[in-house]
């Protein structure tokens, strides 16, 4: 039987503070808990009851007085492509006079530009680079992140991104979901021969990377033409046959029907989902998967067709909102700003916004069971932020009002 663990047995007790929960048991929209003490106990959440409850006697050594501040749920980014080489702000001046994607693309830019700059740099490369990125996200109150390969187009390449993902969450203090990234085009070495890459990514690429266990899912792009319905099924499966959750790219430019199969495949998330059909939703309800918007991408490129919201609703399909960080269609590394596009662009309540970043965000990861939620036995991750409301962590930027960081436990400075 479970033993309930008292405030004077916990490590450490945060006392005076707010509590926006995202408990799912609670009705209310931030499931807002007010004038709390919380307790952690060996990195998880043990005891929250209400402040009128606590006595002195009945507190541990170690008490951080949140002087009536809120805490939240350790803030997720739930789809990035952090790990990248050299960046692509020439064409972001090129886009701006005018010169298509297209034309950029022909010209050797766009992702085999990246891909280029990235197999080229070494791990240690990589990692340097990538840092300033992800010390960005941690200044914003995020404590978990998922990034995603991609980039490689090639074995040896992907493996070396998802080895600099592994190393990065050794060395920083936040927690690092790995992403096996496939599909996104098709490189020039196998120009001519989509089947035979297909195969490569089937037979070699994917189950390398489950047997070293290099990531937790894989997400197969459904937007290229060069990769018919047929290869994405096929990759699904491989996924699937090799122990890898899946997801999935699909739906940002035209309906293609990625969603559909994603959803038969029982994916965690589709991500994007501009022109996602009716019959995508209903699928996506169906099978549990979950809606990722990305609003960075939207406003970088200057999108017109916002995501059917409304649909996602009526559907009950959960939306999580991530930063899709990458050079070409995304350079943004502020998850609080991506809180703020989904409420104007995408009218997302703040709440729905916060939810995104947070209880959804852990869902399109398959790890709703330990984070995402200020519950009891759920890991100790949460953030002090010094407001009136959590709805001013989706209204205004420039400014950060976090006051902690904490990951299992432990106070983490928020430079790091």
């Amino acid at each position: 039987m479970h033993r309930v663990i008292q405030l004077k047995e916990c490590d450490r007790v945060w006392i005076n503070v707010n509590l926006a929960t995202f408990d799912p048991a609670m009705s209310h929209p931030y499931g807002s808990r007010h004038r709390c003490a919380l307790g952690i106990h060996k990195g998880k959440i043990a005891r929250i009851e209400p402040m009128s409850a606590v006595t002195a006697t009945r507190l541990p050594y170690d008490v951080t007085d949140g002087h009536n501040g809120w805490l939240t749920p350790g803030l997720i980014d739930c789809h990035t492509h952090l790990v990248f080489g050299g960046h692509r702000a020439q064409e972001f001046e090129l886009r701006l006079k005018g010169v298509p994607y297209e034309q950029i693309a022909a010209q050797g830019g766009g992702i085999l530009a990246t891909a280029r700059a990235t197999r080229v740099r070494s791990k240690e490369q990589l990692i340097k680079s990538t840092l300033p990125r992800l010390k960005a996200l941690t200044a914003e109150g995020v404590t978990l992140v998922e990034i995603k390969s991609g980039y490689g187009l090639n074995l040896v390449d992907e493996i070396k991104m998802l080895e600099v993902a592994k190393e990065l969450h050794n060395r920083h203090t936040i927690k690092i979901i790995s992403t096996l990234l496939v599909a996104s085009t098709l490189p020039p070495e196998f120009a001519g021969r989509t089947d035979e890459y297909v195969d490569m990514i089937c037979q070699q690429l994917i189950p390398e990377v489950a047997d070293k266990k290099l990531a937790e899912a894989v997400d197969i792009h459904c937007e290229n033409a060069a990769f018919t319905m047929a290869h994405r099924d096929k990759i699904f499966q491989s996924a699937i046959d090799n122990g890898l959750p899946t997801k999935c790219h699909t739906e940002q430019f035209s309906e293609n029907g990625g969603a559909s199969l994603a959803a038969h495949m029982n994916a965690l998330s589709c991500d994007h989902l501009q022109h996602i059909s009716e019959q995508g939703i209903a699928d996506m309800a169906e099978s549990g998967s979950i809606a990722v918007l990305l609003p960075g991408s939207y406003y970088f490129m200057r999108c017109q067709t916002p995501p059917p919201v409304e649909l996602l609703r009526h559907y009950q399909v959960p939306i999580a909102l991530a930063t899709d960080t990458n050079p070409g269609t995304s350079p943004l590394a502020s998850i609080r700003m991506m809180m703020n596009m989904g409420c104007i662009f995408f009218q997302l309540t703040p709440a729905e916004a916060l939810a995104g970043v947070t209880i959804n965000a852990a869902r399109a990861l398959g790890i709703a069971d330990h984070y995402g939620s200020l519950e009891e036995d759920k890991a100790a991750d949460f953030c002090l932020w010094d407001i009136d409301h959590p709805n001013e962590l989706a209204y205004q930027l420039g400014h950060c009002p976090l006051q902690q960081r904490v990951i299992d436990g432990q106070i983490i400075d928020t430079s790091h």
